[in-house]
């Protein structure tokens, strides 16, 4: 099973606000005969989960104002997983709830079974390693949507590179909301070769709710075919599991000479 996939979907069934598709994203998650177990209740079949979920996202998300989000801790195994969900202000604050989901899955790869348990909001420090290594990864899956859904609306984006720019690589540039990182990410892979796109980390140091990331960037131009590698460390501010803060140093120079053509003698 793709874990990743599937609690991604657990999550989206929660903040899904029309009732059709909401309907078949349940069914899509749970087996006809699935079982969801609360300190409050137990919910038996589609139409008992559908009413539950249907409930929540009226109280919680459409009037409460609350997201839900996935800590990124996911393990599993055979058809057993688990994970951490946090529910908090979707405009900013304070960890509101936090619950811990374990599923036991069909051969039909739907949820036969979950229990969820609610426990304490987890440290400081363990929420913005995870806010990073699940940025690492969906960078590598390479989907500029989903990498920027982990930032705040509002971001503070830090670049090592002069404001006015340098015409080979458009996309270093500032940046201030979560449709711009979504656009920036957008923008390198347009310039980039994705099935040859990698990289390294030698190490993530976290202190509260910063984290530096070191490694490097391994790119294939697309326009000249040209491969670079340049060092990289990014420096992420998290806050509530949501990134408001990004700044990245790279070896620019590597990067705006594989970008440049070179001029015809």
């Amino acid at each position: 099973m793709n874990i990743d996939q599937l609690i991604d979907r657990y999550v989206a069934v929660w903040h899904e606000p029309d009732p059709v598709a909401r309907r078949q994203a349940i069914a899509g998650l749970w087996d006809p005969d699935g079982v969801r177990i609360t300190e409050a209740a137990t919910r038996h079949g589609h139409d008992a989960l559908e009413s539950h979920v249907t409930r929540a996202y009226e109280d919680l998300v459409r009037d409460g104002g609350f997201v839900f989000r996935a800590e990124g801790d996911a393990t599993g195994h055979h058809d057993a997983l688990a994970f951490t969900v946090h529910m908090v202000p979707e405009a900013g604050g304070e960890v509101a709830w936090t619950g811990r989901v374990f599923l036991i899955l069909g051969e039909n790869g739907l949820i036969l079974r979950e229990y969820q348990f609610t426990v304490d909001a987890p440290a400081e420090e363990t929420v913005t390693r995870a806010t990073a290594e699940t940025f690492l990864r969906r960078l590598a899956e390479g989907d500029p949507d989903r990498i920027a859904e982990l930032f705040a609306e509002r971001v503070e984006w830090r670049l090592d590179w002069p404001e006015e720019g340098h015409p080979a690589v458009p996309w270093i540039r500032p940046r201030s909301t979560r449709a711009d990182v979504a656009g920036h990410f957008r923008e390198i892979a347009a310039f980039h070769v994705p099935e040859k796109s990698a990289g390294t980390v030698s190490g993530i140091v976290v202190d509260g709710t910063e984290a530096v990331i070191l490694g490097d960037i391994r790119q294939t131009v697309r326009a000249t075919g040209r491969p670079y590698t340049a060092l990289c460390a990014v420096h992420l501010t998290v806050r509530n599991g949501l990134i408001v803060r990004y700044a990245v140093y790279e070896d620019s120079l590597t990067v705006a000479e594989a970008l440049t053509v070179p001029s015809a003698r």
